[in-house]
Formats: structure tokens, C-alpha cells, sequence
């Protein structure tokens, strides 16, 4: 693994002792636990609560680097197809509020962050109407 000046081991370590139980609650269709900060991350600059931003990622340079990583893009890959693979709810129902706008910014991020990958369109075409985030496209100077 390539050296970064982002410390991307936070979200693995995060990630790791829950990781099976956020699969299963996405492949149920119901975010029940708290996670979304080091599984969707957003931009830092977006977050209020201390988590969000020690877990929010500075720019689209640290996105690259997140989706570089072989573990966290592997996962964000996998828990991404979870969420398009649930039928007939919302983000909203999925994951409640505000985290149904994380998600939304999560995946407007990483749609710029990883070019060539169709399933953070896929996800903000199916359950936000094609509708990116605003204030994360404003952000990048998208």
C-alpha cells in the first residue's frame, strides 16, 4: 500500500468490529447502528459533530486516497451494491434522517472522486432523482 498524508487506517479501524453487522443491517434495508461517518464519509467541511469531521475527509485528493485503499474501496464498493440492492424504500427509510443527506453527500463525493465508477450515480439516480449535493459539488468547485 502506497504512503498517504491522510491517516486512512482511522476508518479501517473503525470499520473493522462493525463491519459485518453494517452489511447485514444495509441487506436488511434498515440502518439501525451508528456508522455512517467512517463507512459513507463525507467532506469534513460538511460536518458539525466532532465525528463528522474527525471522519470527514478533507478534499477530493483524500477521497482519491480513500478510494485507492484496497480495503475501504472495496468495502464503500460493496456497501454502495447493498444499498442499491434493497427495494421499494428511500434513502430516507434506509437510514433516517440526516443520514439519508450524508449519504447523498457521500456518494456525490466519491462519483468525482472515482471516476469511472458507475455506482455512486447509480445510487444518487435511483433514491435522490439524479440529484448531487450541492454543498459538496460547491466544495470541490464542482
Amino acid at each position: 500500500m502506497t504512503s498517504t498524508p491522510w491517516d486512512l487506517e482511522r476508518f479501517v479501524s473503525a470499520q473493522d468490529p462493525v463491519y459485518a453487522e453494517v452489511c447485514a443491517e444495509l441487506a436488511a434495508g434498515r440502518k439501525r447502528s451508528h456508522w455512517i461517518w467512517f463507512v459513507f464519509p463525507q467532506l469534513a467541511a460538511l460536518g458539525r459533530s466532532s465525528t463528522a469531521r474527525f471522519f470527514g475527509l478533507e478534499g477530493i485528493a483524500e477521497a482519491a486516497a480513500y478510494w485507492a485503499h484496497p480495503v475501504l474501496s472495496q468495502r464503500l464498493r460493496q456497501c454502495t451494491q447493498l444499498v442499491l440492492d434493497v427495494q421499494g424504500k428511500s434513502a430516507h427509510q434506509i437510514f433516517g434522517s440526516p443520514d439519508d443527506l450524508k449519504l447523498c453527500s457521500c456518494m456525490t463525493l466519491f462519483e468525482v472522486a472515482a471516476r469511472g465508477e458507475p455506482v455512486f450515480g447509480e445510487v444518487l439516480a435511483r433514491y435522490y432523482g439524479g440529484v448531487r449535493d450541492e454543498a459538496t459539488l460547491a466544495l470541490l468547485g464542482a
